[in-house]
């Protein structure tokens, strides 16, 4: 299968390379690097829809609904010096129901160093823990922990800290926050979304995070954040972030402002069969072994970078059928690999009896056309309807396609 790939040369020396283009990556170029002026080169190969890779809506003739292929780097580049040993990674687990939080911390050392981990309501420590090992530290929180939601939407601080023989040797800065995600059934037999163990009734949405003036880059941060407070402004309380990966900075913006997400992988590919309005009987798309790791690679690394984003709510593997696949199984493993956060198998179909949601798509819309008592029923895509303002628009179209 032919896959996005980036190249790192520093110096005329290769450093790395790295396959899949939604999640970041890092190189250590310390031992190549000269006193002086040092050259960096980033190369990048990106087959747009000619490959297997997931693309989310890229495709090389773009038209309707589909869009320019992004070419090079579009998320943020940055050099940064670090310890000899260093923390690497954090994963934290609220627990609003054990009133805990688990924090597990990575780092690039194998030895019995200790973690130390703080957690702070604005300058007031509230909550503190320490490992050895790599073990995670278990933080029980005040009995009044406050919980984040759209309408509170509040963060507690947290400093790690890395000791060495008795000495701190790394510390960063990063926060979590007290909140759950479920379904339950309730009146009259209906399944809901819950947030925080209580009916959330989530509206908001298909954000796809295109600009005009860098693809699927923003302009700016200023930019970056315009959209989220609109949404909030407009009365929304969730997006979908529609089959792409945002900067990190986005997902931070989501968590501050309060806005819940769904997160899609970014799948491309064929769909020859979909069944929108009925439980899926037909046979799915058919991919090569090659192509089905290179899936499962890129949602494994999705979830990870992303893991720790309290706005994150629910994890959507497949849209609309698009390059479909062992969707049973694929929504398990998503369940059982992030049981804290629900699981939406495939918004629009084809659908199968599995996952926590029966997501339906129906344009113009809108109309619910079925309904599972076991699942939360949801109405995931209508509308679709255009304003087209002469003098208003990226491209001089007077129709639209919706």
């Amino acid at each position: 299968a032919v896959d996005w790939k980036a190249e790192v040369w520093v110096n005329d020396v290769k450093v790395g390379e790295h396959t899949g283009g939604f999640t970041p990556f890092y190189f250590d170029i310390t031992s190549v690097l000269n006193k002086g002026n040092n050259d960096l080169v980033v190369k990048v190969w990106d087959p747009s829809d000619r490959g297997e890779q997931p693309r989310g809506k890229q495709i090389a003739n773009p038209h309707g609904i589909w869009y320019t292929p992004v070419t090079g780097i579009w998320q943020t580049v940055w050099l940064e010096p670090v310890a000899t040993q260093y923390i690497t990674n954090l994963k934290t687990t609220p627990d609003i129901d054990n009133n805990s939080v688990k924090v597990e911390v990575a780092a690039n050392t194998t030895s019995a160093d200790k973690v130390e981990v703080k957690v702070f309501d604005g300058k007031n420590l509230v909550a503190k823990g320490a490992a050895l090992n790599g073990v995670p530290v278990e933080l029980a929180m005040p009995a009044n922990a406050k919980l984040w939601s759209p309408d509170s939407p509040f963060l507690y601080n947290m400093e790690v800290t890395l000791y060495k023989d008795g000495k701190a040797i790394d510390q960063v800065k990063s926060y979590t926050a007290m909140r759950k995600f479920s379904i339950r059934k309730g009146q009259n037999g209906i399944t809901r979304l819950q947030l925080n163990n209580k009916d959330y009734f989530q509206f908001g949405p298909l954000d796809q995070g295109w600009w005009p003036d860098g693809l699927y880059t923003a302009p700016t941060d200023e930019a970056l954040v315009y959209d989220l407070k609109k949404t909030k402004d407009f009365g929304y309380n969730m997006v979908r972030k529609h089959v792409k990966v945002e900067p990190a900075r986005w997902y931070t913006h989501c968590d501050q402002l309060g806005l819940i997400v769904w997160q899609d992988m970014p799948n491309g590919g064929p769909s020859p069969q979909w069944q929108a309005r009925n439980y899926f009987n037909g046979t799915e798309v058919i991919r090569s072994a090659a192509s089905e790791a290179n899936y499962r690679k890129e949602w494994k690394e999705i979830i990870d970078c992303l893991y720790s984003y309290p706005s994150i709510a629910v994890w959507v593997p497949f849209n609309e059928a698009w390059g479909q696949f062992k969707t049973p199984e694929i929504v398990a493993w998503t369940k059982e690999y992030d049981p804290s956060r629900l699981v939406n198998p495939a918004s629009g179909g084809n659908h199968y009896t599995c996952g926590d949601i029966l997501d339906l798509h129906h344009y113009p819309g809108p109309n619910m056309f079925l309904y599972d008592p076991r699942r939360a029923t949801v109405l995931g895509e209508y509308g679709g309807i255009g304003l087209v303002v002469e003098g208003n628009t990226w491209v001089n179209d007077k129709k639209n396609w919706g």
